[in-house]
C-alpha cells in the first residue's frame, strides 16, 4: 500500500510519533512518503503523483486547540491535488494541562474535516515508554488493517483516545 505520512511538530513530540508510525508501516511492507509539513510541500515531495492509498496526518495544537498554519496549508494543497481523500487517519500530541477541550484539538479538527472513519491517536506530550510504543503500534496496525476493508464513512470525532 502507498501511504503518505505528513506531520507538523513544534518541539519534536509529534515528529517522534510520526517516526514510530512510519517505522511500523515500513515494517509491515508498505511504501511511505514522509512529509515534514513545516519544511516540505506536497508538490516537492510528490511532484508527479500525490495520490496514495492511505493518508496519515499528524499535528500538535496551537491557540486553544487549533491547527497550525503549516498543516492547514498542507491540507489545502492536498485537497487541491487529489480532492478530499476518504482514507485519512489522524494523530496528535498535546497537553491536558491546557484543558481537556483543547487537548489534541488539531487532530480532532483534522479528523472532523476529513470525516475520518479511523480512530484518532492522541499522545500526551511526547511518546515515552513501552506503553506509548505499544499504543502507537496498536493504532498503526488498526488503521493499516482497516485501510484494506470497506468502511462506512462516519465521523469519529468523539472516538475515545487509544492512549490508555
Amino acid at each position: 500500500m502507498r501511504i503518505l505520512l505528513a506531520y507538523t511538530s513544534l518541539s519534536g513530540n509529534t515528529r517522534d510519533v510520526a517516526r514510530a508510525i512510519c517505522a511500523r508501516c515500513e515494517e509491515m511492507g508498505h511504501a511511505v512518503t514522509w512529509i515534514d509539513a513545516d519544511i516540505q510541500t506536497l508538490a516537492k515531495a510528490c511532484p508527479d503523483n500525490a495520490e496514495h492509498d492511505l493518508y496519515i496526518l499528524g499535528s500538535w495544537s496551537i491557540n486553544a486547540g487549533r491547527t497550525p498554519p503549516e498543516m492547514k496549508r498542507f491540507i489545502e494543497d492536498l485537497v487541491a491535488a487529489v480532492g478530499k481523500p476518504d482514507r485519512v487517519a489522524v494523530f496528535g500530541t498535546g497537553e491536558t494541562q491546557w484543558g481537556e477541550e483543547y487537548y489534541c484539538g488539531a487532530a480532532r479538527r483534522m479528523g472532523a474535516f476529513f470525516n475520518t472513519p479511523y480512530p484518532r491517536l492522541e499522545i500526551e506530550q511526547m511518546p515515552h515508554g513501552e506503553r506509548d510504543a505499544a499504543t502507537i503500534q496498536r493504532w498503526t496496525d488498526t488503521i493499516l488493517a482497516s485501510a484494506n476493508t470497506p468502511f462506512e464513512t462516519t465521523p469519529h470525532a468523539d472516538a475515545p483516545r487509544l492512549h490508555p
